[in-house]
């Protein structure tokens, strides 16, 4: 506790505390434009910190991390585009709540959800970051496998009205996740001989052309036919209420420690804590409630906020206990503690223990300054909604195309988006949903990668997967999961008969 008041001194030294506001501040605004993501984010700003103190250099780039992961919500909500792959979740609930003319609400319930994750992440991170890591220690290959087949199984869940649709829709996610080099032999597959196809097709790209470009295609469908789809929407500042969010704590905190616990698995991202919280608060929420999801329920807002920034703490764990990285912007802040001269692993509480805990401190000043962010700047955000719609959808698809050709510079980037934004708007126009196909070319590659390893392990046996009990229970959660939906649906329907 001495340490952590030490620490917190040091990070109220107005140098300091200004570089952690500017870092918060930098990553919501990238975390807002699609394609730029939280790991493009400190990797830009990495080359900056180069010249500091190590305390100051790291702060700046966890409060861009911190900043990017909640900024992605504020596009998600106003404009169905999610900023970042951590907020597609967030946009299941949040752009109906627009437009049922709630935009500041769904801010609010987003901005105090993300930090109230991000607390419980960093918390968590302080008390029990050495015994959390043993934990991670446990998941081999089978248990990846297992991690990757439960959030494959949420496509049920998120599917929508029709769960026949979404599986089609994810199966297709599936089948394009096989194109590049196999992951094992390096052999292309289904490249057609095209070489930018040798690494596969990028999600995020195909993310931005199914949520934003498909939606900027239909606003300017409607702006011809003069349909004006979105005049009901109004640009608010009503914050909700203190009894609306005394509902919403449950999901919150749930959400923020099953967040915590995937940062602390190596390899899984946000997008994955999202979507798993998201779908956990449809399971745990009540029978007559269920259905709103994905309507505008704000718990899928809260669910979805509380976890991807519940994972940035998360992704520490491995990170200052280990010296492994949780996620991919972990392994670039490794980069910058190396450079700095610190050296991640068990030994570093030992021998920083005060800088250790003066990044504790910063991670809860750079979340409560990433609350006064997102509540004040409320009112600026929902003035997008006043601009002209004839504006707005060519300004979405000039965003979205700088944004896939910066991932990696390359013109097919570009041409993948635009190809998903027409398959999108048509998916949009006969009720298919998006979300199983990002989920599936998320999780695919991690699935089919981790099951051949497994499979090598045991020489083959199948029985690796259900003899050791984490990768069991997974599997048993992902078949619930997955089949769970059909059936209630299926005795409803028989119910209503």
């Amino acid at each position: 506790m001495e340490l952590l008041l030490q620490g917190l001194g040091n990070v109220l030294q107005p140098s300091i505390l200004i570089l952690i506001v500017c870092g918060v501040l930098a990553g919501i605004i990238i975390g807002s434009l699609p394609g730029l993501t939280a790991t493009m984010g400190v990797a830009l700003f990495l080359p900056i910190t180069f010249g500091m103190e190590a305390v100051s250099g790291i702060l700046l780039l966890i409060g861009i991390y911190f900043g990017s992961i909640y900024g992605g919500s504020i596009t998600a909500i106003l404009l169905n585009t999610p900023g970042t792959p951590a907020s597609a979740a967030t946009s299941l609930d949040g752009y109906p709540l627009t437009k049922a003319g709630k935009a500041g609400k769904a801010l609010g319930i987003a901005a105090i959800a993300s930090t109230t994750g991000g607390l419980i992440s960093v918390i968590s991170l302080i008390l029990i970051a050495p015994q959390l890591a043993q934990v991670a220690l446990v998941f081999s290959a089978p248990e990846m496998f297992g991690l990757a087949i439960f959030g494959l199984s949420i496509i049920s869940s998120i599917a929508g009205k029709s769960v026949i649709k979404g599986l089609i829709v994810g199966m297709v996610g599936l089948l394009i996740a096989t194109v590049g080099m196999d992951p094992m032999t390096s052999y292309p597959r289904f490249t057609f001989d095209q070489l930018s196809l040798l690494n596969g097709v990028s999600f995020i790209p195909v993310m931005i052309g199914l949520f934003a470009v498909s939606e900027a295609l239909i606003t300017m469908e409607d702006e011809i036919g003069k349909k004006n789809r979105l005049d009901k929407i109004v640009a608010n500042y009503v914050l909700p209420k203190w009894r609306e969010l005394r509902i919403l704590w449950g999901t919150i905190i749930r959400s923020g420690f099953i967040g915590t616990f995937i940062g602390i698995v190596p390899g899984a991202g946000a997008d994955i804590a999202a979507f798993v919280s998201y779908n956990e608060a449809k399971r745990f929420a009540k029978k007559d409630e269920k259905d709103s999801f994905g309507k505008g329920n704000p718990k899928g807002v809260a669910a979805a906020e509380a976890a991807n920034s519940g994972l940035t703490g998360g992704a520490m764990v491995p990170l200052l206990t280990l010296g492994i990285p949780g996620d991919a912007v972990t392994a670039v802040l490794l980069g910058a503690l190396v450079v700095q001269g610190i050296q991640p692993g068990p030994q570093l509480f030992v021998t920083s223990g005060a800088l250790v805990y003066t990044l504790f401190a910063g991670m809860i000043i750079a979340n409560l300054v990433m609350l006064a962010f997102g509540l004040r700047g409320i009112r600026l955000f929902t003035k997008v909604l006043k601009v002209p719609k004839s504006f707005l959808a060519p300004i979405i698809i000039v965003f979205s195309t700088i944004g896939a050709y910066a991932i990696s510079n390359n013109y097919f980037d570009v041409f993948v988006m635009l190809v998903a934004g027409v398959i999108g708007y048509f998916m949009k126009k006969f009720d298919f949903p998006a979300s199983p196909i990002v989920l599936a070319l998320i999780l695919g590659p991690m699935a089919e990668s981790e099951m051949r390893r497994a499979l090598i392990m045991s020489d083959g046996s199948y029985s690796i997967f259900f003899t050791r009990p984490i990768s069991l229970t997974l599997i048993i959660l992902a078949v619930l999961s997955l089949f769970l939906p059909i059936i209630l649906g299926h005795l409803k329907n028989r119910k209503a008969a």
